[in-house]
């Protein structure tokens, strides 16, 4: 039974849901996690998997692909090509620093050049472990991070193209000509990737409109094809991969395919790599190199470390950036994981690089993955603090924020027995802007039998009398669509709502795996989208709760939503800052000012109060302060990967313990010009 590739499989799948959770409660990586899996699991320990067998070695395979993919599908290009000057500037610093350290480590352990550059390719990219934090911070824009981000599609690619030639030379005999070959086919392959997906996919992306099962299925095979083509031409899988992932970038953009893409890899197939790779490790070899070797593992560690500093202290000095932008871009590059493993793996594999070497980049992985993001938030929080003294004194944000007035409401409505609320909460928003209500309800098209019509035209009549009770106009809309929420957001545009409202419907295994109709509005709304829940009538709700963390355009629209809905029955506001470690009283009050400083340039009229605590366990004191509110107004965020795992949210462990009233608001990612 051990043997069978379904027992292997379920193994994996239990290991995958069990494992991250438990590690990331102790404040370690989930990655980490899986790969002490691996240790166990493998023939060192309970010897349930071997990673040898063929299921394994494809899922791993399919893995290893996926997260190559993934790294450069999550690479964001309008933001590289606002900062590409400062971004190829550090990024060649950051490569080359690294690699000349590399190779000066390999030679001085008795390894070849071609080992040696090859080691030093190892430690030249990187991974972006810490931008989820830097994100959380309200950084993400800072010019110094900017730069970082872009920098990592240039170490990517230049550490792949190293360790293609590196692969190159140790299968065969190596000459001048030989390498010209090599390196005129692989720019004729990444040209032929790069320009010729890209075309063939907005291509097969316009001929087949809103199908997104087909267009799922199109990137996929892109991924597998590009892998399969970079092998063809003796080039590593994980070059394809990464070109793969660079190429249908521009095509599927921030949308929910590119979401149902990364989701299912996080999910999934990344993990299992991990997995494999703990599998791969060698107890007794991993021992020796840590007693023996111990000397080439820290010079590993130490010589990434130094030389990825040396990087950005000369970052920070030719672009002017301040110590703490410098230490910033520092704690960002240093992460080595989806480049560094995939590489160090193909290494292995190909004999270029022994046991030893491999040990010392998982224990290199393992120290950076765990390091980077610790020194991140640090520094993203100084970061900050510096952010909200200078936006305390112009607060710029304020001019950035697009508001949406209140004029045109959309409501999505589907049970006259929990609609009510959201109709009158429609109708206090647009009251104030002296607009009007658009009731829809959605009817799939091909599957409406003329009962379910009438009951739809029924519940459309009952949101007209609704709407009159607030005297607001309501304008029924009854849409016959085969998808229901391009059927919302396609009716939104139509009559141009600037608010979108939605209730809260249960969570089903389907909705997880394949998207929800509200994570598709989500994705795709032009204008905000609110979905609640309420315990009670928009119109007793006294005293709202707006858990604030950063001064950022996503995090204004939660306070805008709040003001509005306050105002109809001068309800009391309380904006709510958790810091998970003491702040000194000027940062603290940094932030405070900058936030008066904003509400006082939009002229909220209301009263709002402002409270700082101090938790540990962001979610747990939300839930807990929430407990004297009648509502809390959360913002909420799209999933989010780091190394090609799911990053823990915030707001998803408050929605699951909340009690009361609920109301989660998201910023349009597309606005319209």
């Amino acid at each position: 039974m051990m043997e069978s590739p379904l027992f292997s499989f379920t193994i994996l799948l239990l290991v995958v849901l069990t494992v991250p959770p438990i590690f990331e409660r102790i404040k370690l990586p989930g990655l980490v996690g899986l790969i002490v899996a691996g240790i166990v699991l493998g023939s060192d320990g309970l010897g349930l998997l071997d990673a040898k067998s063929e299921t394994m070695k494809l899922l791993s395979d399919v893995g290893k692909v996926y997260l190559m993919f993934v790294a450069g599908l999550e690479i964001d290009l309008d933001e590289f090509r606002k900062a590409k000057g400062k971004a190829i500037g550090f990024g060649m610093m950051t490569f080359l620093l690294p690699i000349l350290t590399g190779i000066l480590v390999g030679s001085l352990f008795g390894y070849g050049l071609n080992a040696a550059i090859l080691m030093g390719s190892l430690i030249a990219s990187h991974t972006l472990l810490g931008y989820p934090i830097a994100t959380r911070f309200g950084v993400e824009r800072n010019p110094a991070v900017v730069a970082t981000i872009g920098a990592t599609i240039f170490t990517d690619i230049a550490s792949l193209l190293v360790l293609a030639i590196c692969l190159s030379i140790h299968q065969g005999e190596f000459t001048a000509t030989s390498l010209i070959i090599q390196l005129l086919g692989l720019g004729l392959y990444a040209l032929l990737i790069l320009f010729g997906l890209d075309w063939a996919g907005k291509f097969y992306f316009r001929r087949t409109g809103e199908e997104e099962s087909n267009q799922f299925l199109f990137v996929l095979l892109a991924v597998f094809l590009s892998s399969v083509g970079a092998q063809l031409i003796q080039v590593d899988k994980i070059v394809g991969a990464f070109l793969a992932g660079l190429a249908v970038n521009d095509v599927v953009g921030r949308s929910p395919v590119e979401e149902k893409v990364t989701f299912v890899g996080s999910t999934l197939f990344i993990p299992f790599f991990f997995v494999g790779m703990g599998l791969l490790l060698d107890v007794s070899s991993l021992k020796a190199t840590l007693t023996n070797n111990l000397a080439l593992t820290a010079a590993l560690v130490g010589g990434l470390f130094l030389s990825k500093g040396l990087a950005a202290t000369i970052a920070q000095w030719v672009y002017g950036f301040t110590p703490t932008e410098g230490f910033t871009m520092w704690s960002l590059s240093l992460p080595q994981v989806a480049a560094t493993l995939a590489a160090a793996l193909a290494g292995l594999n190909q004999g270029l690089l022994d046991r030893a070497v491999f040990n010392a980049v998982i224990m290199l992985m393992l120290v950076t993955a765990i390091a980077g993001p610790i020194l991140t938030q640090r520094f993203a929080r100084q970061l900050q603090y510096a952010y909200r003294e200078a936006e305390a004194a112009s607060p710029t944000i304020a001019h950035t924020f697009v508001a949406y007035p209140p004029s045109r409401v959309l409501v999505s409505v589907s049970n006259p027995h929990k609609e009510t609320h959201l109709v009158e909460t429609a109708a206090l928003l647009a009251r104030q802007g002296e607009g009007a209500i658009i009731s829809l309800k959605v009817v799939l098209d091909g599957m409406a039998a003329s009962e379910d019509l009438e009951e739809a035209q029924s519940l459309l009549q009952e949101t007209q009398t609704w709407g009159s009770n607030f005297d607001v106009p309501t304008i029924p809309v009854l849409r016959l669509d085969d998808n229901v929420a391009q059927g919302i957001t396609r009716t939104a545009r139509e009559h141009n709502a600037t608010w979108i409202i939605m209730g809260w419907s249960p969570t089903t295994l389907k909705e997880r795996l394949l998207g929800s109709t509200i994570d598709d509005v989500f994705w795709s709304a032009h204008c905000p989208v609110v979905v609640m829940t309420l315990l009670e009538a928009p119109t007793e709700i006294k005293r709202i709760l707006v858990p604030v963390e950063n001064l950022t355009p996503q995090s204004w629209r939660t306070i805008e939503f709040a003001q509005l809905l306050a105002q109809t029955n001068q309800a009391e506001i309380t904006l709510l800052h958790v810091l998970t470690e003491p702040q000194s009283p000027a940062e603290m009050e940094a932030f405070e000012k900058a936030l008066q400083e904003w509400l006082l340039w939009h002229e909220f009229n209301l009263a709002i109060n402002i409270e700082t605590i101090v938790d540990d366990q962001v979610s747990k004191a939300i839930v807990q302060f929430s407990q004297d509110y009648d509502l809390t107004v959360l913002r909420a965020l799209r999933r989010q990967t780091a190394g090609g795992l799911a990053v823990s949210d915030i707001t998803t462990n408050i929605v699951a313990d909340l009690q009361g009233s609920l109301v989660l608001v998201a910023e349009p990612l597309f606005r319209e010009n």
